[in-house]
């Protein structure tokens, strides 16, 4: 297919006139500061939006360059996503939301419609601070007119703000409760209702911050950088930013699980140059009472993650070795012998793939 016209067509033909339509969308004295573009040698075309193109010999030589960094895409992305998404909270899944006083009563007064017209107790959480002792919380709660508390949980006080039933409370009465116990209550505010025995059942939960009430956690405001891969803000934690990790490829470090240790399973180490650490696991494969003469993949699990992982009990080079077993993936620093083979393989493994 090569010289079939491929590229005229997308360049010169479709990517052309949508070029030229979105041009001439611009005002009269906006479009003297572009380059004229000439309509292509066709009939018609429908349907073609405006385009960008790319050309397909890429300058751009880095990993952090994408087609979205290339034609600014990213950075529209990034704000539309920090102004106008939707937050979900990573534990309940439910949308994460300020709550107001006057979003409180409106939601409350349809939960209690539902559940019965309850009588409901709104309440705010207070937490001991370590340095206090309970009973000055409660005497300074109590200074400010708060003297009865709701339950306890460990260093958390929930402290009644008021009682009320929806239908016949005033409306004032209410949202004044509710912003009085946001206030104390640093944002939160819990309404527990309660049932004929006057027993209370699971609370409704609100809060004004970005703040999940029913799983108690806090997110960050949405600002662009946290939508961005080149930003320490929004870069994955595991790859940073790259798509892409290096690590230990097992099946690169015993490529065949027939072998026994001792008879070499652990390819990186049969070479001349690696030869001490195939001594090293002999040597503590004896001590540990692992296998020397069972193929690798009739080994217990035990012995395999011993085999490859080494032990538990070890720190470092300096504190652990001699006397602790290291295993391949701790081949990091020391001897040469225990850093370039397995290293070795794991690039190999990224560059086949």
């Amino acid at each position: 297919m090569s010289g079939s016209g491929k590229s005229s067509l997308v360049f010169d033909t479709l990517y052309a006139e949508g070029q030229r339509r979105y041009v001439e969308t611009f005002s009269p004295y906006a479009r003297q500061f572009l380059d004229r573009m000439d309509k292509p040698q066709v009939d018609a075309i429908e349907g073609i939006p405006a385009a960008i193109a790319i050309d397909q010999t890429n300058p751009v030589r880095t990993s952090r360059s994408t087609v979205g960094t290339m034609t600014e895409l990213n950075d529209h992305l990034k704000l539309l996503f920090a102004r106008a998404a939707q937050l979900y909270c990573r534990g309940c899944g439910k949308a994460v939301r300020r709550d107001t006083p006057g979003s409180v009563y409106a939601e409350v007064v349809e939960r209690a419609k539902a559940a019965g017209d309850p009588r409901i107790v709104v309440t705010f959480p207070v937490t001991v601070p370590k340095n206090f002792k309970e009973e000055e919380v409660q005497a300074l709660l109590k200074a400010q007119g708060y003297d009865r508390i709701h339950s306890r949980s460990g260093a958390l006080l929930e402290i009644v703000q008021d009682r009320v039933k929806m239908s016949s409370a005033e409306k004032t009465r209410v949202i004044e409760g509710i912003e009085a116990a946001m206030k104390i209550g640093q944002g939160k505010v819990n309404l527990h209702p309660l049932d004929e025995e006057g027993k209370a059942g699971a609370p409704w939960r609100f809060s004004s911050d970005l703040h999940c009430a029913d799983c108690d956690i806090h997110y960050s405001e949405p600002i662009p950088a946290l939508f961005s891969f080149n930003s320490p803000l929004g870069a994955c934690e595991t790859c940073r930013g790259f798509g892409r990790v290096i690590g230990i490829d097992y099946g690169l470090i015993v490529p065949d699980e027939s072998k026994t240790l001792g008879e070499g399973a652990i390819r990186p180490w049969q070479s001349p140059s690696f030869h001490d650490c195939q001594d090293d696991i002999e040597k503590y494969a004896k001590k540990r009472g692992v296998p020397l003469d069972v193929p690798f993949r009739d080994l217990s699990a035990k012995h395999r993650a011993w085999a490859l992982e080494g032990e538990p009990e070890w720190v470092s080079w300096r504190k652990s070795w001699p006397g602790t077993w290291y295993g391949p993936t701790r081949c990091t620093c020391a001897c040469s012998c225990r850093v370039t083979a397995p290293t070795r393989l794991v690039r190999s493994a990224t560059a086949r793939a």
